[in-house]
């Protein structure tokens, strides 16, 4: 069945809307539920059911819009994003580790390179394998990083889906524009319910989909007629908020410390938040960064010269250098995170903060140290908290922690 993409979109919107609602019911009589705790910025109980109502709304919509074209070029990519689904499910119900997630994701993107839809620019195929799986786990985990706040992740996906379907228009690639206006119609219908104050959320089970379905279409998107010098950055420019978003976490966590691994209350969103802004003005104000993006994206195609695409990629690069050292000066001192830092970490977090310093981020808060981290030393064993004084060394510490 071979339906307009417009009425694409509105179908997955009205099954989006139908089953958001529905799942938020059966959420809340399943007691399945995202709790509240230190790490959150929610006081009550949500319901996370959000991820399977997407995943249905998109799977209907884009079979009964153009299944036979879905099929035969997607049959892996729609495994593995229901591959992704399951484990994201089983992770909001019981929780699993990094690792197991990282596997799932390495399974899902060696299926995407078995039904031909991987990197492809290396000689080598076990490059080229590499560095889809590398890909696909680094937007599954930005996606899920980035659903930190309500409307966030949602709107950002959609934000993206809406550039990756202009663009795949403009090339004619009917596979691509397709799967991303569908599942632009599912986040649209789920961000109704998203939006602050959430009454759903995706969970890890729709923020895996999502990455995995973004880093699928930036992968697919083809640009045949277009010098490739001039068309690399348009994956990374449309995605780049996520992207961002990890990169500061990543830099802020090590420089504190803070396990990678370990959520807080230190992204972007709770940043701008600390700046003053409120929740719907950050979310806004993310939103616009990310459609800023996507139209440096859309005009890449048509600068007429190289020039203009690396001095406009440069231009985007270096404004996302002095936010992330702006945002690493907010202060970060009730994360909600327990920092790590003796052996190897300690060592990390030094050369971090070594880099880090001389462009003015304060890595470490406090001038001094305070009596009471010496007992909270005591007690972790080793395990200090992610606001104490990074700069203070093991055998300071441990004077300290004798003077008490």
């Amino acid at each position: 069945m071979n339906w307009p993409l417009e009425l694409a979109v509105l179908i997955a919107v009205a099954i989006s809307l139908v089953g958001t609602f529905l799942a938020r019911y059966a959420a809340v009589r399943l007691d399945w539920l995202d709790q509240p705790n230190h790490r959150k910025v929610h006081a009550n109980p949500i319901p996370l059911l959000g991820g399977i109502a997407m995943y249905m709304a998109f799977l209907i919509s884009v079979l009964v819009t153009d299944s036979r074209t879905v099929l035969a070029e997607g049959t892996t990519v729609l495994i593995g994003a229901t591959l992704l689904l399951v484990v994201g499910v089983i992770d909001d119900q019981r929780g699993l580790s990094p690792r197991t997630k990282l596997l799932a994701q390495a399974s899902a993107a060696i299926l995407l390179v078995i039904g031909g839809g991987g990197v492809g620019f290396f000689p080598f195929g076990w490059m080229n394998l590499a560095a889809t799986i590398l890909w696909v786990a680094a937007i599954c985990n930005a996606m899920n990083l980035l659903d930190n706040m309500d409307g966030l992740s949602a709107g950002v996906a959609a934000i993206a889906c809406a550039f990756f379907t202009l663009l795949a228009l403009l090339q004619g690639q009917i596979w691509v524009s397709t799967v991303a206006a569908v599942l632009l119609g599912a986040t649209l219908g789920f961000l109704r319910f998203n939006w602050n104050p959430a009454t759903i959320f995706m969970g890890d089970a729709g923020s895996l989909l999502l990455g995995f379905l973004l880093a699928v279409l930036a992968l697919k998107l083809r640009f045949p007629d277009v010098d490739p010098r001039r068309t690399w950055p348009i994956p990374l420019l449309v995605l780049a908020v996520p992207i961002f978003d990890t990169t500061v976490v990543t830099i802020s966590r090590l420089g504190r410390g803070v396990p990678i691994t370990s959520g807080g209350r230190d992204h972007v969103s709770h940043r701008l938040v600390r700046l003053g802004l409120s929740v719907r003005q950050t979310v806004g104000a993310i939103y616009l960064v990310a459609a800023l993006c996507g139209g440096a994206a859309i005009a890449v195609l048509f600068l007429p010269s190289l020039a203009y695409v690396y001095g406009l990629v440069a231009l985007i690069g270096i404004a996302g250098l002095v936010a992330l050292l702006r945002l690493e000066q907010v202060e970060l001192s009730d994360t909600g995170q327990v920092a790590r830092a003796y052996g190897r970490q300690h060592a990390i977090t030094r050369r971090v903060g070594h880099v880090l310093r001389p462009f003015g981020v304060r890595v470490v808060k406090q001038p001094h140290v305070h009596r009471s981290w010496g007992k909270l030393i005591r007690e972790r064993r080793g395990q200090v908290s992610a606001a104490a004084p990074l700069w203070v060394r093991p055998r300071e510490r441990a004077e300290t922690s004798s003077r008490q």
